[in-house]
């Protein structure tokens, strides 16, 4: 059968129809009751039960997984790309008080290869359901010429709801309150660029080779999965602060009122950028260097990178990959519940005085 002209020019149709012909198996597995329509159509459809909010805010958020992509080329390994892509916008609205309710992809390629696909796909299917999120549309473009042979970019779009009352907007934030850190996997999906000179360029070495004290390759040590705080906050947010979901049953709720006040998403700015967004005027949150204790890939960036102390805690998440900011009665109260969760966790930091800052002394 003769080529199509397309295909000749490098997008072949009928192959990407084919790749896609075994989305609705891999994506049964996200669905959720509110999901209408099928896969393929130009929109994704999903019908919100308001019936189960009295102000429902609906929160969204979009991004991608930057350099971190170039270790998945090295290595040919492309099934965690899709965990980290969802989870790390499942995190950026869960700092919000929000649930997740559905996802959208995007990505582009030179040339549709159908395992590169699937893998990236599965990644998105299996975030998406242990995050409670349908997975219900994406594009996949084909851009011969746009790409370097063998690589492609992503990126994800999440909404999610909170109850307006709920909203985790930092308001009550008080000097005197406590922070919370929770431990990161690693890198997450920020920093690479950085990470990759050091490790690469400056220490030559390659993504497959082994070192001892992270025991495991150092292109699997930057591979590891983004971690979602998602269900763990919900978690939280219906345990210690059940006294402000009844109270905004009446009108007389105070938003933000509850045991946890702010959560910050630590990625790209580390925490001299992220704490801030969540700092009302007048509060500094200052972040106690030793108070935890950073995973052996940051001990070997900072040995070995020669990167200044305070920049690193400015790109890197130093081990912590979201803090809480909680009225100090209740600090370690929080600290014993998620230590029942199988998640590391520690006081880090106090909120102070002062101009909207984050110091880490």
């Amino acid at each position: 059968m003769k080529q199509k002209a397309y295909a000749g020019a490098g997008v072949d149709i009928d192959l990407g129809n084919r790749v896609k012909g075994a989305l609705p198996r891999l994506l049964a597995g996200t669905h959720r009751p509110e999901v209408l329509g099928k896969v393929g159509g130009f929109g994704g459809l999903f019908a919100l039960d308001v019936r189960k909010y009295r102000e429902p805010v609906l929160v969204s958020s979009v991004d991608g997984v930057g350099t971190k992509l170039k270790i998945a080329f090295a290595l040919g390994r492309h099934d965690t790309i899709g965990q980290d892509l969802v989870n790390h916008c499942v995190n950026d609205i869960a700092v919000l008080g929000a649930e997740p309710l559905f996802f959208l992809d995007y990505l582009g390629t030179g040339k549709l290869e159908p395992r590169v696909f699937t893998e990236i796909i599965r990644g998105f299917a299996k975030a998406c359901a242990e995050n409670g999120c349908a997975l219900i549309g994406g594009e996949t473009a084909q851009m011969p010429g746009f790409y370097q042979p063998g690589e492609y970019d992503v990126s994800g779009t999440i909404v999610g709801v909170v109850e307006r009352k709920r909203l985790l907007d930092g308001k009550s934030v008080r000097p005197g309150d406590v922070v919370l850190g929770l431990a990161s996997s690693g890198l997450h999906t920020n920093g690479y660029s950085l990470a990759r000179q050091i490790f690469f360029e400056r220490m030559g070495l390659k993504p497959t080779s082994r070192v001892p004290e992270l025991g495991t390759t150092i292109g699997e040590a930057l591979l590891k999965v983004h971690v979602s705080y998602g269900p763990l906050v919900q978690k939280l947010l219906r345990r210690f602060n059940a006294r402000l979901r009844r109270a905004s049953r009446t009108t007389a709720a105070e938003p933000g009122a509850g045991s946890i006040k702010a959560l910050a998403h630590i990625t790209g700015g580390g925490f001299v950028d992220n704490i801030p967004r969540v700092l009302p005027k007048g509060c500094d949150v200052v972040i106690r260097k030793g108070s935890w204790q950073p995973l052996p890939i940051f001990q070997l960036i900072e040995r070995e990178g020669g990167v200044p102390e305070c920049e690193l805690y400015q790109v890197f998440n130093m081990g912590i990959g979201m803090t809480l900011i909680v009225a100090a009665r209740s600090a370690d109260e929080i600290l014993r519940f998620m230590a029942g969760q199988k998640l590391r966790a520690w006081r880090i930091g106090e909120v102070v005085k002062g101009s909207g800052r984050a110091l880490v002394v």
